[in-house]
């Protein structure tokens, strides 16, 4: 399994059609997926090789989908990485690279 370090902050949390938290984080780190609320506190967690992450087939090119513990969650991060320096969520595309790098599931 290889070991990726994936943070993301600013990223609006979903569950079906509750918006849980507008600016909370995704992170992976030592095999585990956290998906955490503006404020620090865990909304939902699991290793990355039970985490599904995918793209949403009518959805705008910031939206992820991530199964996380059989609860399907809709992630809004950035269209396109920002500038180095600049803050703001990485894209999409990169979160969904980053869950199948760390579970160990290269395309």
């Amino acid at each position: 399994m290889a070991e990726q370090e994936f943070t993301a902050r600013g990223v609006r949390i979903e569950k079906r059609l509750r918006s849980l938290t507008r600016a909370g984080q995704v992170r992976i780190r030592d095999g585990r997926l956290q998906l955490l609320t503006s404020y620090g506190s865990e909304i939902d967690s699991a290793p990355v090789q039970a985490v599904r992450a995918s793209k949403p087939w009518f959805a705008h090119e910031d939206r992820a989908l991530a199964d996380v513990n059989g609860t399907r969650y809709t992630l809004t991060l950035g269209e396109t990485d920002p500038a180095p320096g600049r803050p703001g969520p990485p894209s999409a595309r990169r979160f969904i690279e980053a869950v199948r790098k760390a579970a160990g599931r290269n395309r």
